[in-house]
């Protein structure tokens, strides 16, 4: 299910996967920085100023234009032109410095941005999420000076430090705080500073990296990014997290006292917010409830669902991913292959770009086969942007009938359109540009098929957005079933007299699934539900015959479906 958890004015839906990390990948990252030996900081113009003592010796810049920068920030002389590079765009130079790990600098800037809300944990672009010049923009601003651009082997690793770091970053952050002199400390710590510390805890605890270049490299980040004093912070925490791992003796809260109290714990244990814990374990049960908790803190896999419209096949798929040495598993649905790891090098084999796939996980494509799209039918999708099911409902049509893609952002229809010409799908598809409350109160078309995908909690993708569960309140839910109301009513209006709404979300929670299906047949009684059997696997099917996909028993995103059928008159 294409993950529509949004900030509830854009609909904007992102998902992805780290990848495993070695030791070896992260040693090789750090050897390959630049120039050979200890020291990796290029020589400097004969003009400037002698180094301070010390590895992190700087110097602040001159220039008026630089934005400011918090007490504390430091720049790095000036290098000499031919170790420098230009920005596109503009003729200012960047002060790049070597003597950094470039991507633990790259995500600690990610990591700030991601805490202030203006960067998605994205773990799909194939540059990151501000890719190129912008990236590097943001560490300089940030930093004081650029890091060299990175390559594909550094951007894995921000890909997994940023998307792991965010995940754990309330059992991390509880660890920061305990091993802390005192508790003003942790609260009344710089965010940089932070950032560093869980980009250390994170590779310390969960990616197993030798604990030498750890301590060494995260110091010296601090040192230059910083001052040297909060290096040292840097250095005597880590190596008091080292001594309690080796000595198994790292500080865990207590399971015990009221149904609060242990849900308090296990949240900080297991990462999530208290108000998730406690419905879960309300709704679910316990068990099942650090079963979904433990599948949201794993490596998720990607799914990629081969586009038949252009002629392929899934081996014609199978084959391009064994020729780029992806390993690979085939899917229960026919169209559908997944991996777990090399997703890095699909994008840039151009499997996406030149049409051969899509990645969409199974549970948007089961939701497809609910809506169940033929030949010859008009099919209007409400709330369509990113478009995976819009691509995939159109390809069913076999090159007759219509999908009008409806989404309330421009820019994401736009993506959207790019999309489904590289899938041969542009003749199928009718971009529609507006809300939907108020399209459907103007429209006099009426659709064989209205799909509402409708804007949620994101409960069910948890795995793929690793900043979600930190982006949700629990108020939010009420401004959410709120939304969906207000949608399902504007989406019927849109149905012809015998056709079928459906109604889905990539959520698992009853209130925004089943909850709302049961209020809409409430206000609407020209609607009647109608059972998924036929359209997906027993397995999928719940007692009271909706779609439900769930990460715990089915290895799937979590999702949900429901066919409402329209009576005649």
């Amino acid at each position: 299910m294409e993950a529509k958890a949004l900030p509830l004015s854009h609909f904007r839906a992102r998902a992805g996967s780290p990848l495993l990390l070695s030791a070896e990948a992260s040693s090789a990252a750090r050897k390959g920085s630049g120039a050979p030996g200890r020291s990796r900081t290029s020589r400097y113009d004969a003009g400037a100023p002698p180094s301070r003592a010390g590895r992190g010796g700087v110097w602040k810049r001159d220039d008026p234009e630089d934005s400011p920068r918090r007490t504390g920030m430091t720049g790095v002389p000036k290098l000499n032109p031919k170790f420098s590079t230009k920005r596109a765009g503009t003729s200012k130079v960047p002060i790049i410095n070597f003597e950094v790990s470039h991507h633990r600098a790259v995500a600690a800037v990610r990591l700030l941005r991601a805490d202030k809300g203006k960067a998605f944990v994205d773990l799909l672009n194939e540059k990151a999420n501000d890719s190129g010049e912008n990236e590097m923009g943001y560490v300089e601003r940030t930093l004081g000076f650029s890091t060299r651009h990175l390559d594909d082997r550094d951007i894995r690793l921000v890909t997994v430090i940023v998307a792991g770091t965010v995940r754990w970053k309330r059992y991390i952050d509880y660890l920061i705080m305990s091993l802390c002199s005192e508790e003003k400390v942790f609260s009344n710590m710089e965010p940089l500073l932070l950032q560093i510390l869980r980009i250390g805890f994170f590779e310390i605890l969960k990616l197993n990296v030798p604990a030498y270049a750890v301590v060494d490299e995260n110091v010296r980040l601090a040192k230059v990014a910083l001052r040297p004093g909060a290096g040292n912070m840097v250095n005597a925490i880590l190596r008091k997290l080292l001594l309690l791992k080796e000595t198994d003796s790292l500080p865990l809260p207590n399971i015990e006292g009221d149904d609060r109290a242990q849900a308090r714990a296990l949240s900080i244990i297991y990462s999530h917010p208290v108000w998730m814990v406690r419905r879960w374990i309300r709704f679910l049960g316990k068990e099942e409830a650090l079963k979904l908790m433990n599948w949201n803190n794993s490596d998720p896999y990607f799914s990629l669902r081969v586009n038949t419209t252009n002629g392929y096949t899934r081996d014609d798929l199978v084959n391009r991913l064994e020729d780029l040495q992806v390993h690979y598993e085939k899917s229960i649905m026919d169209e559908f292959v997944r991996i777990r790891e090399g997703m890095q090098a699909v994008l840039q084999a151009g499997l996406l770009k030149e049409g051969m796939c899509a990645v969409q996980d199974e549970s948007a494509g089961f939701v497809v086969s609910v809506v169940d799209p033929q030949p010859g039918e008009t099919i209007m999708d409400c709330c369509a942007a990113p478009g995976g099911k819009t691509l995939f409902m159109a390809s069913r049509l076999a090159g007759q009938g219509k999908v009008s893609a409806l989404d309330i952002n421009k820019g994401r229809l736009r993506i959207l359109m790019e999309a489904a010409k590289c899938h041969n799908l542009d003749d199928i598809i009718t971009d529609i540009h507006g809300d939907l409350r108020l399209y459907a109160k103007e429209s006099t078309v009426k659709y064989d098929k209205v799909l509402l995908d409708a804007p949620c909690s994101g409960l069910g993708v948890l795995s793929k957005r690793a900043d979600l569960r930190w982006n949700r309140q629990f108020e939010d839910l009420e401004e959410l079933v709120c939304l969906q109301d207000e949608l399902l009513d504007s989406a019927s209006l849109l149905v012809k007299p015998g056709g079928v709404l459906i109604y889905s979300t990539c959520s698992i929670d009853h209130e925004e699934n089943e909850n709302r299906v049961t209020t809409f047949v409430q206000r609407h009684p020209e609607f009647t539900p109608q059972g998924v059997h036929g359209y997906v696997p027993a397995e999928f099917i719940t007692d009271d015959g909706f779609y439900s996909s769930s990460p715990t028993k089915h290895s799937l995103d979590g999702a949900f479906a429901a066919r409402l059928v329209r009576s005649m008159h």
